[in-house]
């Protein structure tokens, strides 16, 4: 099935439904070599956005990604690239969890270094900062843009009255606007996309590029009997992970899903990834692999996208426990 393309938000570029993203993967799990063989898979598919931040694997992440990039030597017009800035790489007082205007500066040349690009297409303030006035972020975002070393800018895991904030301020001094939010969307996390956010679709023209539609992995049904040894929640540095991932509440949910995909001839995973696309508001979904085989196989959710009929997504509701509006 072909790729499909929407509009990031009310801007003029579109993106595709389904993007690839380094968070974890890169440099931990995927060298040089399966970096450029899973973006090359990627991209004969038709995905055109390509999802990075300073912060993964320390910037090894965009190092890598900007190797494979030259290696295969894209036309720059063909493709999309973001990066996101908040817990910086340094131990200094100005240089770690925060979005002062001197960190941002020094941040975005850092990462096209690294890149090796002359600018990237989407820069995020990975989360909000509740030291730094959002005034001085917003203009730091804006002169980013000005100076040409990115064209959008955006946010990850705000707070709907934070993106408002930040929006009213860019368009008090007709400052470059936030365009674009990069929350987490899944089956098991729905409340932030849903509800929190519902107005500033329409009243911003607010786009989102979504992050964990497998929530980590769990959404994937390898969970379910424990942690197999090759996963990431077995990852040195992701115990963090385990809790979510044997949490019995959710696995239950996830048991039930089970058939529901496999009465539409997929898995569990492509049917995740299905359903988070499914919703209008979501401009991009972030799929993630290590493989060349995950990427084929993610891909396949495009296939899922029109079997996921009004009463499918009635009975995932049934399943996951969504409370309607009116509830």
């Amino acid at each position: 099935m072909e790729m499909q393309y929407r509009h990031l938000g009310r801007t003029g570029i579109k993106v595709s439904v389904l993007s690839f993203g380094s968070w974890v993967t890169f440099s931990h799990q995927v060298d040089l070599d399966a970096a450029v063989e899973t973006m090359a898979a990627a991209y004969e598919a038709g995905v055109n956005f390509f999802d990075n931040a300073e912060i993964y694997a320390g910037g090894k992440a965009e190092e890598i990604m900007g190797a494979a990039l030259k290696k295969l030597g894209w036309r720059r017009g063909s493709y999309l690239v973001s990066t996101k800035f908040f817990w910086g790489l340094h131990d200094g007082v100005n240089e770690r969890n925060t979005l002062n205007r001197k960190r941002l500066m020094e941040a975005i040349d850092g990462s096209l270094r690294r890149f090796g690009l002359e600018y990237v297409d989407i820069v995020y303030a990975h989360r909000p900062d509740p030291e730094t006035p959002i005034e001085e972020t917003v203009r730091a975002m804006n002169d980013i843009i000005v100076q040409g070393k990115a064209l959008y800018w955006g946010t990850s895991e705000w707070s709907a009255d934070e993106i408002r904030a930040a929006w009213h301020i860019a368009d008090r001094y007709g400052w470059h606007k936030p365009v674009v939010e990069q929350p987490q969307y899944n089956l098991l996390h729905r409340e932030r996309v849903e509800r929190e956010y519902a107005r500033l679709y329409t009243d911003l023209g607010l786009g989102l590029t979504t992050w964990s539609p497998l929530a980590s992995g769990l959404l994937t049904g390898k969970y379910n009997n424990g942690i197999p040894a090759d996963s990431r929640g077995a990852l040195k540095g992701y115990e963090w992970l385990r809790g979510h991932l044997t949490d019995e509440q959710k696995l239950a949910v996830v048991r039930k899903l089970q058939p529901l995909a496999e009465e539409l001839g997929c898995t569990l995973a492509q049917f995740a990834i299905a359903w988070a696309a499914k919703n209008p508001n979501v401009s991009t979904v972030i799929t993630g692999a290590s493989r060349l085989s995950q990427v084929k196989e993610n891909m396949k959710a495009l296939e899922v996208l029109p079997k996921l009929t009004p009463d499918v997504l009635a009975r995932v509701d049934e399943i996951t426990g969504k409370k309607t509006e009116e509830e």
